[in-house]
Order: structure tokens, then C-alpha cells, then sequence
């Protein structure tokens, strides 16, 4: 039983029209319909063949965007992709060759690479993570801690990396955090907890799961009574807590019923030790919003 969207989903997720809407917001910020440099350097009908190679060594993450370009583009514009998603990425490494106009290959330069450099670097990092915890049966989410409107392709870039989605947003999943359930004291906390789900069965569409978020273990107790949760959210617990949440859940008989998740603070470090503790899900901000860049280059043949 996972709760979010899985790998094989790839870039199936990734909706088109906004996809092509971001890449012409992002050559606009670039001024590329009116390349000055460009206008000066070269003759109308300069012909050009580009190749686009790893330069550092990751997991490649990307074909939606090369797909993209082979729509715009159709006429001016012959696109070859040569590596899959999901798939490493050596220094040296050709992932594709774009053939065509020469001013339309420098424009989109920058703006192409900034997508693949960001992509490439959320997947390289979130494959750490997952090989990080090989072996221990739990997995690897993300949160929204993602670029602002880059949700779609922050999130798509995970699944390349072998993590999985957590929700997309605050309309597809019930996650109540800390903040909602404030001044509540524990005595009330399962009741007002029920309170919810039932409200929950109410909504016309309903969420993909219901998860809450507990700071205690104390907390954590007073939930496992409450019939209808999915996850519960162990924020910033140490192994040896999230140890015995695990073993509470499974005193209680939940145990494949309700998931546990670990979150906050996350690192590398320490993320194989959360791992072996018995938790199904580990929540990794980090994964957006502290992925480096991987570096990828482009180069016109014959320079």
C-alpha cells in the first residue's frame, strides 16, 4: 500500500500546454526574440548541429523537454534524444543532437540548459537518497518544497530519480499538520481527529489519502484510534522514536493498514538509519529545494 505517484510515471505526469507555456515564459525572461548578439554574429541562414553532453556525472532527467522542442520546432528544428529518463549520465555523455537553424540553437541555448541542468540535478540527488536506503523497503518522497512553478517538472525529475510524488498540492491529499490541529489538547485530539474524517467523506472530490502530522508520541497514541487515517507524520522524531512509533502501530494491528512516515531535517546522513527504523516513507525536502545543478553543456559542431 503507497500512498503518492510512483515511479513509472515519468514525464506522463507532466501536463503539455503547461510545459509549453513555462518554456516561452522562460525564453521571454531571455529576451530570445531578439537575440541582438545573434542579429550581428551570423547570417540569416547560418545551418548549425548542436550536442548536448553531460559534463559532470548523474542521472539524466529531461526527455518531456526534448519532446517539447520536437513539437515547437517541427519545421526549423531536427531533434535527437540519445539517453533515456532515469538513466546515467557520465562526463562526456551525448544526450542529444539538435540539427537546424543556427540562431534558433544559440537562442534557446541558455534557457534549454538551464531546464536540463535542474532537472538532471533533482533526479541525480534524489537517486543518492534511494540508493542511500537500498534494501531497508522504504521509499523516497518529495514535498512541496519545489520551485515556484516548476511543481510539474520538480516533481517529474524525482520519479526520474527513482523517488516517488507525495501530494502536488493542497487539492489532491488531507494533511493535517501541526498548525491546524493548535490548541487542541491531547485528550480531544482522536475525537477531533474523527471529526475530520468524517468531514473528509463529505467532500465531492475526495482526496487521495489523509495523513496527520504528530510532534509525539503521546500524539501519535491518541491517533492510532481513529479509524480512516492513512499516514501518520512522525515530524522530527529521533530513530529510537520513530523505532517505537513503529512498534505502537504495530501493537495496535495496523501494521500494512496505516504508513508511517518520517520527515524533517532529512540529510544523507543520516537517511538509511531513518530507513531501517521500520518506516514505509521518508519525506525529503531537500530533494527541491537544495538540488545542485548538474552540469550539462552544448557545443555546435566544428567549434
Amino acid at each position: 500500500m503507497w500512498f503518492g505517484y510512483c515511479v513509472p510515471a515519468m514525464g506522463e505526469n507532466v501536463d503539455r500546454q503547461y510545459l509549453r507555456e513555462l518554456w516561452h515564459r522562460a525564453l521571454g525572461e531571455d529576451g530570445a526574440e531578439r537575440d541582438v548578439t545573434c542579429e550581428v554574429a551570423l547570417p540569416e541562414q547560418a545551418f548549425g548541429v548542436a550536442h548536448i553532453h553531460g559534463r559532470r556525472s548523474g542521472v539524466f532527467a529531461g526527455r518531456v523537454i526534448f519532446d517539447l522542442l520536437g513539437e515547437i520546432y517541427a519545421g526549423p528544428l531536427k531533434v535527437q534524444a540519445h539517453i533515456e529518463d532515469g538513466q546515467p549520465v557520465a562526463a562526456g555523455t551525448r544526450i542529444a543532437t539538435l540539427t537546424g537553424s543556427l540562431k534558433l540553437l544559440l537562442g534557446i541555448e541558455r534557457t534549454l540548459l538551464n531546464f536540463l541542468e535542474r532537472l538532471c540535478g533533482v533526479a541525480t540527488l534524489t537517486r543518492r537518497f534511494v540508493d542511500a536506503i537500498e534494501g531497508t523497503g522504504s521509499k523516497i518522497y518529495d514535498t512541496r518544497k519545489t520551485l515556484p512553478g516548476w511543481r510539474q517538472l520538480d516533481k517529474y525529475a524525482v520519479r526520474c530519480g527513482g523517488g516517488y510524488n507525495h501530494r502536488m498540492g493542497l487539492h489532491d491529499a488531507v494533511l493535517v499538520k501541526d498548525n491546524h490541529i493548535a490548541g487542541i489538547p491531547l485528550a480531544q485530539l482522536a475525537a477531533a481527529a474523527a471529526e475530520m474524517i468524517r468531514r473528509r467523506e463529505r467532500l465531492v472530490l475526495q482526496p487521495d489519502f489523509v495523513e496527520f502530522e504528530v510532534d509525539t508520541l503521546q500524539q501519535l497514541d491518541e491517533l492510532l484510534k481513529v479509524p480512516g487515517i492513512d499516514v501518520i507524520l512522525l515530524d522530527n522524531f529521533t530513530p529510537d522514536q520513530m523505532r517505537q512509533a513503529v512498534q505502537r502501530r504495530d501493537s495496535a494491528g495496523l501494521t500494512g493498514k496505516l504508513l508511517l512516515e518520517a520527515s524533517g531535517g532529512v540529510g544523507l546522513e543520516q537517511v538509511r538509519a531513518i530507513a531501517e527504523t521500520g518506516v514505509e516513507r521518508i519525506a525529503v525536502g531537500a530533494l527541491t529545494h537544495s538540488a545542485p545543478a548538474l552540469d550539462i553543456g552544448m557545443e555546435i559542431e566544428g567549434n
